[in-house]
């Protein structure tokens, strides 16, 4: 469900929020950390187009020569046509973007039968609310080890992984440490709105 609480809008899914328009730095940092961490990136895969701040960032980044958006609910790309095309319409219409709806793990798996060697310098995956705190249970996946390492799969040597939490996670920033290099932790006071900070988790593939 979509709805308005004044001048913002809300997503919300069986009763739990999920995502809002009111505040983005975290979901725009989640790529911009990741594009910082990256010497010349050309190509980026978005995992979760969410209200689109993460996909205006990436837009604005004249280097990229690709970048695809994968989400597995077709009504919030809908949405994206209508109500949210204030925020991410001129994104939407740049020619290096394909949205893809999927399931973002069909996805992973795709490209690493298809190209071995990895598709992507730069994922950013904000599927959500993160690591260790789901809404839906088969999101969890996405974040054990199975899920990383599809992940990793999808990346060419060298690339960078960024992954978006609404919380901290010892134990997915250890997994992370175990198959990264470089990893970083960073984090946006939001508690005014929704209590703890929002964190990104930024590493590179060896």
């Amino acid at each position: 469900m979509l709805r308005r609480v004044g001048e913002h809008l809300e997503v919300v899914s069986n009763g739990v929020f999920l995502m809002d328009t009111r505040d983005g730095r975290s979901e725009r940092l989640l790529v911009r950390a990741a594009l910082d961490a990256h010497p010349g990136p050309g190509r980026l895969l978005v995992g979760g187009l969410g209200v689109g701040f993460s996909l205006v960032e990436a837009v604005a980044e004249a280097g990229l020569t690709a970048i695809d958006v994968v989400e597995i609910e077709p009504d919030l790309v809908t949405w994206h046509q209508t109500h949210l095309r204030h925020v991410t319409g001129a994104a939407l219409a740049d020619p290096r973007v394909r949205v893809r709806v999927a399931d973002l793990r069909d996805h992973l798996a795709a490209v690493a039968v298809d190209e071995p060697g990895g598709r992507y310098d730069v994922v950013c995956l904000d599927v959500d609310n993160g690591p260790g705190w789901t809404v839906f249970e088969g999101n969890a996946e996405l974040y054990a080890a199975a899920g990383l390492e599809q992940a990793l799969a999808a990346l060419r040597p060298g690339g960078v992984l960024a992954v978006w939490s609404a919380h901290a996670s010892r134990a997915f920033e250890a997994l992370l440490r175990e198959r990264l290099s470089d990893v970083r932790v960073e984090t946006v006071d939001v508690r005014l709105a929704r209590g703890e900070p929002d964190v990104v988790y930024v590493g590179r593939k060896p």
